[in-house]
């Protein structure tokens, strides 16, 4: 994997030697596909189209690419693998090997993965809407329909059941990491964040590897995950995770975001727990005997506060706050799904098996691309941009991925 001289899959039970291949330059790529893909190993066969985003600690780009001989576009992500230290080296690794085990319709995997001088490139499906996030912030900057945030989140459920079911726990369910694609695919994306259950082929009750870059994670990560004791966590860490991209999806805003990381931790460790619009938020054990108004009027537990589904530190002048809009009401079962996901034992959440028969995922059934299309309105897929392209065919060249920017804030995907 590194600098071109090695394949890390030469060295895995799951490599296959008939799958990997030198190329003329003496680097290696991978097929990760066994059906036959219409993409080539050759960089330049791939003309560089617009910028999508950044990540991996800003040492990947990603853009949009066209392969020259088909047409076709696709996702192209590079990253530099002279600027990675070792840990980042295994992440890549582990990253491009899960691609190769995991084969599920709503993972985001890749198509083909080769390196190029000193440049490792990630071929996936080129996804037209981009993330949930990038959604938010550009078409529902108040939030999105019951109908859409159902058809995202049972996407991502089915995804998390089978990494489950095969041993794994994501640790990295947000928002930029539920990705769509043009013809309304859910995909979740993130697997360099993945992490096995198995131990010498016996599946643990429990883990205790903290994710890397998880500050950025912070908002989305259980409480026994951030307390790092002798409990561990295990595959309920990712429900948590699924009611604060709930939450997130409902507002336009991810919870716990405006507080200092060790105030959020505490607040995860208290039990603070994040509701929806039209309830005030409340320890969980508090919020179970309250009644949620239906009605949009305060019903003296502070819903006319609006405290835009996230817990807000106490100590931030409120010109700093991100301001809320009125009071939404929301569906029983919308309520009742959070409610699920967010308590604070792991063992009181459903497992994803289970949350895909909760009642308000009855509603996705009735969705075809067509209603679905509907669903996205406002927003429209990417396309081939009309302005000439960042590159030409690239020249084989070991510096950094060419970019006119390094803020990540604005990307289109999330990679980090």
């Amino acid at each position: 994997l590194y600098a071109c001289k090695c394949p890390c899959v030469l060295h895995s039970n799951q490599g296959n030697p008939d799958d990997i291949t030198m190329t003329s330059s003496g680097g290696y790529f991978l097929r990760l596909d066994k059906a036959p893909k219409p993409h080539s190993w050759l960089a330049t066969h791939y003309q560089l189209l617009s910028e999508l985003g950044r990540g991996f600690n800003n040492l990947s780009q990603v853009n949009m690419a066209r392969h020259i001989p088909t047409g076709q576009l696709v996702a192209v992500k590079q990253t530099n693998l002279d600027e990675c230290t070792e840990e980042e080296l295994l992440q890549l690794m582990n990253e491009v090997l899960l691609s190769r085990l995991f084969r599920h319709p709503n993972l985001l995997t890749s198509r083909l993965v080769f390196s190029s001088c000193c440049q490792l490139w990630v071929l996936t499906p080129l996804m037209a809407y981009g993330s949930a996030d990038t959604l938010l912030r550009t078409y529902f900057p108040d939030g999105m329909s019951e109908s859409l945030i159902a058809y995202l989140l049972y996407g991502v459920l089915k995804a998390l059941e089978y990494l489950h079911r095969m041993g794994y726990v994501h640790r990295g369910v947000k928002a930029s990491h539920i990705l769509l694609s043009g013809e309304g695919r859910v995909y979740l994306s993130g697997l360099h964040s993945v992490y096995s259950m198995m131990r010498e082929g016996k599946r643990m009750r429990a883990v205790f590897d903290m994710p890397h870059h998880s500050p950025a994670l912070l908002p989305w990560l259980s409480p026994e995950l951030l307390r790092q004791d002798l409990h561990g966590y295990g595959v309920k860490s990712d429900i948590y995770s699924v009611g604060i991209v709930a939450c997130e999806l409902v507002s336009g805003r991810v919870p716990f975001q405006d507080m200092p990381p060790t105030q959020m931790l505490l607040q995860k460790l208290r039990g603070s727990h994040c509701c929806l619009l039209d309830v005030a938020p409340f320890p969980l054990g508090e919020l179970g005997g309250l009644k949620v108004s239906r009605s949009g009027v305060d019903s003296g537990i502070g819903e006319s506060v609006a405290t835009g589904s996230m817990t807000h530190s106490a100590t931030a002048p409120p010109t700093d706050r991100p301001q809320s809009p009125a009071p939404k009401n929301h569906s029983a079962t919308l309520h009742n799904l959070v409610q699920l996901c967010l308590q604070q034992q792991p063992e009181r959440r459903p497992s994803a098996s289970t949350l895909l028969t909760h009642a308000f995922f009855k509603q996705v059934k009735r969705h075809t691309r067509d209603t679905f299309l509907s669903l996205m309105y406002p927003a429209v897929p990417l396309t081939s941009p009309e302005d000439p392209p960042i590159s030409c065919p690239p020249a084989l060249s070991c510096h950094n991925p060419a970019s006119t920017s390094t803020d990540t804030s604005e990307a289109v995907w999330d990679f980090s």
